[in-house]
């Protein structure tokens, strides 16, 4: 019997194994939580290709972008900070962790401030010491009691001194997102949600660990953004529009996009605006046989030797709907040992783009120049 039930496991983890492999068309997909530390070595496994040195050189053309490390300093360096998006207030850059409660101690909510001067001095060589941002007290009246299985903060973003906040929750079998407003004090001196008002988000896809990951102003109205909108799972993406209290108006169209979009820029003057398009082989809910935008554009060296994705795509926005613009995407370079599951994104002035980790594979604030 023992034998028997020996084979049996053999058999059942030779099958497993197969699953996490990449087919050769197609890329699993990306995934938060401890899932990224069991498949920690799987997630830059190589694809079949590139183990047989057969890469083109096309790929080998194709420009990618490495990201340089902002270190920073203090709390926020704790992975139980796990950071989840990214917005300008005025010149103060605003990390928001997934849990402003990650401390552990009772009455201690805090999301963080980074002085935009702080940074471009790092930036221009003008100090190597670490930043140590403003921890920013983070008022929320009982959204925990409010929400059922509350799951943390996903998105931020500012209209003057008014926040517009994305919760995710997972109350039943689908995910369920929230869109909650507050106010900042422009002394920083704390961030107070009305939690008396919340704006629910049903989930378009009802796949688990999948809810509103992006938010950004248009206009009189604040545009969500669903994390999954490839062809498979998700046939007529959608974002979602609301007014400045939290009223729903009629939604846009969005691009078929395959893989995560985990945050967004604001638009500039003429409308556009970037997201990050991210992919982790570890998740296989997003699973593709075609990626467009890589068919279209090819891939840079580590990414067609490995099986993640980290770019960021150029968008179009109209009254019409949202488009993506004709151009390559910023591909980043993928690292040799793990992923950087980046989560939050914001223009930097004319020179690029600041984005920020959750935990995986670390807390981790990066500039990536315009190229």
């Amino acid at each position: 019997m023992r034998f028997l039930l020996l084979l049996i496991a053999v058999a059942a983890l030779a099958v497993g194994c197969q699953r996490v492999m990449p087919l050769a068309n197609s890329r699993p997909m990306t995934s938060t939580g401890s899932s990224q530390d069991a498949a920690a070595n799987a997630q830059q496994s190589q694809r079949p290709e590139a183990q047989a040195g057969r890469l083109s050189q096309q790929d080998e053309d194709i420009a990618e972008v490495a990201v340089r490390e902002i270190p920073l300093a203090g709390d926020i360096k704790q992975r139980s900070a796990e950071l989840s998006g990214l917005a300008w207030y005025g010149d103060w850059l605003i990390l928001l962790p997934q849990f402003p409660d990650f401390s552990g101690q009772q009455g201690d909510e805090r999301i963080f401030a980074l002085a935009r001067a702080d940074i471009l001095a790092y930036l221009n060589g003008e100090t190597t010491e670490p930043l140590q941002p403003v921890g920013v007290p983070f008022v929320s009246p009982p959204l925990r009691k409010k929400i059922r299985s509350y799951e943390g903060f996903e998105a931020i973003t500012f209209d003057g001194d008014r926040a517009y906040l994305a919760i995710e929750a997972s109350p039943g079998r689908e995910m369920v997102g929230y869109l909650v407003a507050g106010t900042i004090a422009p002394d920083l001196s704390q961030l107070l949600l009305d939690a008396g008002r919340l704006a629910p988000l049903p989930s378009a896809t009802g796949l688990s660990n999948k809810s509103e990951e992006a938010l950004l102003l248009a206009g009189e109205s604040v545009l969500v953004i669903h994390e999954a909108n490839g062809a498979r799972v998700n046939p007529a993406p959608v974002a979602r529009r609301f007014d400045s209290a939290l009223r729903p108006l009629p939604t846009l169209a969005f691009p078929t996009i395959e893989y995560r979009i985990t945050d967004a820029t604001q638009l500039d003057d003429d409308g556009r605006f970037w997201v990050i398009n991210y992919f982790f082989p570890g998740e296989f809910a997003l699973r593709t046989t075609s990626d467009p935008i890589a068919d279209t554009y090819g891939e840079g060296p580590t990414h067609a030797a490995r099986s993640g994705v980290a770019r960021l795509l150029e968008m179009q926005y109209a009254e019409e709907g949202i488009t993506l613009v004709d151009r390559p995407p910023i591909q980043l370079e993928l690292g040799p040992l793990a992923l950087h599951n980046w989560e939050g994104i914001v223009r930097l002035e004319d020179r690029g783009f600041l984005l920020v980790t959750d935990k995986f594979p670390d807390t981790i604030l990066g500039f990536v120049p315009f190229p």
